[in-house]
């Protein structure tokens, strides 16, 4: 199982299995609109690119902790909660994938 911190401060993984994200989690928040679209099946396709642009130059365990700050920092705003569903809907949004075992710390 793969294991992760959040650090928002920012930083690399340094190469280990504990990744970190690099990214200003406030600019994250347009992620957060990306999931509601996704979760509220709106008609048409959802506007990806905000979210997408933001975590295209990072590693895919990086992109996966960064994407779980989003999503719990707007558990308010869900009403329903599925983190491992949710963080699936967002990476594939973005064509990207969480790593083998990865769970949302």
């Amino acid at each position: 199982m793969i294991s992760a911190t959040i650090d928002a401060s920012g930083g690399g993984s340094g190469g280990s299995s504990r990744g970190k994200c690099p990214l200003d989690t406030l600019k994250l928040g347009v992620c957060a609109n990306l999931l509601g679209n996704l979760l509220n099946l709106q008609i048409g396709t959802p506007p990806v690119q905000p979210c997408c642009s933001l975590i295209q130059g990072i590693a895919d365990l990086e992109a996966a902790v960064c994407l779980c700050t989003v999503i719990r920092a707007n558990v308010l705003n869900l009403i329903n909660l599925n983190l491992p569903v949710n963080l699936s809907l967002l990476l594939n949004a973005c064509g990207r994938r969480a790593p083998r075992g990865f769970q949302c710390p």
